[in-house]
């Protein structure tokens, strides 16, 4: 199951908007200065640096953009991001004024804690407009009381799951503004998940859900990724809407060593078994 659903990957989520600090973290343990290396003579001619291609071009314009994406729970305005620029401009020529960055590591860090909680409050006051709209207008729609708001859109004929079962589903995640970060169709196959192994509200959703039903939910940020959230997709405080099609209710997952568990005679993996079937890989 991909990380916009799974709790289980959620630990590495609450530090993903921090990517940027560690970097600067690490680089504070590093040594200040590396040992000087011995010169080897050698008699052969330097080497001439391969021709740079557009694909060359291509490639470090993504780089940028990627660390970039770093940046975005500091909410920088355009005359703070020149001073970060000429910051990682001077840090790339190695300019001794850059050389004492890492003391100014803890002001960092409250100026991420001050933009991060800004973030989720503004996150939070949107996404709760936009819950309460849905509330009153979308037929059907019932509010539990966690919050979640829960909105059937085909009944479905078949069993419940319960919070110790296996379920396959197809679905589509969006925020607020429509946009789409996550959904089985991105992946070409059907998510199986354990439903007491995710987020929250998903977990809530589907105990009200029959095989063959679908469902539109709305989760508030307390039952999906609260105050971390998932950059860069998924901000701060990050109100989220789903579409969920409950397709059947799957046997336990086999334990280990057990006839048709991985490893076991027989099973994918196993000497002379069939490839296991690749699993869809979050985005």
């Amino acid at each position: 199951m991909n990380q916009f659903v799974s709790r289980g990957l959620s630990p590495a989520l609450a530090v993903a908007f921090t990517v940027l600090l560690g970097g600067i973290a690490l680089a504070a343990d590093a040594p200040t200065t590396a040992a000087p290396k011995a010169a080897t003579p050698s008699s052969a001619a330097p080497s001439t640096p391969a021709a740079k291609t557009a694909d060359d071009d291509k490639t470090l314009y993504a780089l940028g953009v990627l660390l970039s994406r770093n940046l975005e729970t500091f909410q920088l305005s355009e005359a703070e991001f020149a001073h970060v620029r000429a910051g990682i401009i001077d840090g790339f020529h190695k300019k001794p004024e850059a050389a004492a960055a890492e003391a100014s590591l803890p002001q960092i860090q409250a100026l991420q804690r001050s933009r991060v909680q800004a973030l989720a409050q503004k996150q939070k006051d949107a996404g709760q407009a936009y819950l309460d709209k849905a509330a009153s207008s979308a037929p059907g729609a019932t509010k539990t009381a966690t919050g979640l708001l829960y909105i059937p859109v085909a009944p479905g004929s078949g069993p419940v799951p319960a919070r110790s079962d296996r379920v396959k589903v197809n679905y589509e995640g969006r925020l607020i503004d429509g946009t789409v970060f996550d959904s089985s169709a991105q992946h070409g196959q059907a998510a199986t998940l354990s439903v007491g192994s995710i987020i929250p509200c998903w977990t809530e959703a589907l105990q009200l859900m029959k095989v063959g039903g679908k469902s539109r939910i709305i989760c508030p940020a307390p039952l999906a990724y609260g105050d971390r959230g998932a950059p860069p997709k998924i901000m701060p405080g990050a109100t989220l809407e789903f579409e969920i099609e409950l397709l059947s209710i799957e046997p336990p997952a086999p334990a280990a060593g057990a006839p048709g568990a991985p490893g076991a005679p027989g099973a994918p993996g196993a000497p002379g078994a069939l490839p296991a079937p690749v699993p869809p890989k979050a985005p």
